[in-house]
């Protein structure tokens, strides 16, 4: 009888028990969880606004935030101090986090195209308790962007505890965005920003 029952219910109700089950895979595989971010990133939702310099007065100058090192793969020191002149591309990231890894296909297009151009930096921070971690998920996903670590604490105004965070400071060291949750990196709305800001 419970048979018959579940059966007949399932007739009248498929739509809400297949809505219940996307949502368990969902909820229990973070494949699944970021499958799923990535087609919410791709609807365009997710757009990003970079601040024109002119509207950049209540920005913090760079002089005012403490300078942030940190250490590649082969021990190389990098300090942001010492970044004056680029456009840096700053993500913090964790293997672990699936908005993170949702963004991150977008985030290696937009490395693709401006890897070769010595005056953009990325700075792909990852914050897993052991960088073998994120190193792994690089390497299993065939992303080539670069995996930096921590080297001094963090400061606040690039970074306050939240994965994914991206910064966008400009040739000046100024922030001009500063982004917390995923986003579509791979857009050409965000590329003219980028280059709008190579040439100032």
């Amino acid at each position: 009888m419970n048979k018959e029952k579940t059966k007949e219910w399932l007739k009248k109700n498929w739509s809400t028990a297949l809505l219940t089950a996307f949502l368990a895979v969902i909820l229990i595989s973070p494949d699944a969880k970021t499958w799923f971010m990535r087609q919410v990133i791709s609807t365009g939702v997710m757009n990003l606004t970079l601040q024109d310099q002119s509207k950049k007065s209540n920005e913090k100058s760079t002089s005012e935030i403490a300078d942030f090192r940190l250490q590649d793969e082969d021990g190389r020191i990098v300090s942001t101090k010492e970044l004056r002149g680029k456009v840096v591309f700053m993500n913090f990231w964790a293997s672990w986090c699936p908005p993170c890894r949702a963004e991150f296909p977008s985030v290696q297009k937009f490395f693709d195209r401006y890897k070769d151009d010595p005056n953009v930096v990325f700075l792909t921070v990852n914050l897993d308790d052991q960088a073998a971690a994120g190193r792994n998920y690089l390497d299993k996903q065939n992303f080539t962007l670069p995996l930096l670590v921590p080297a001094s604490d963090i400061p606040p105004a690039y970074y306050t505890g939240s994965l994914p965070t991206t910064v966008v400071l400009d040739k000046k060291s100024e922030i001009r965005l500063h982004h917390t949750g995923m986003a579509d990196y791979s857009k050409d709305s965000f590329y003219k920003k980028i280059d709008a800001m190579l040439a100032e």
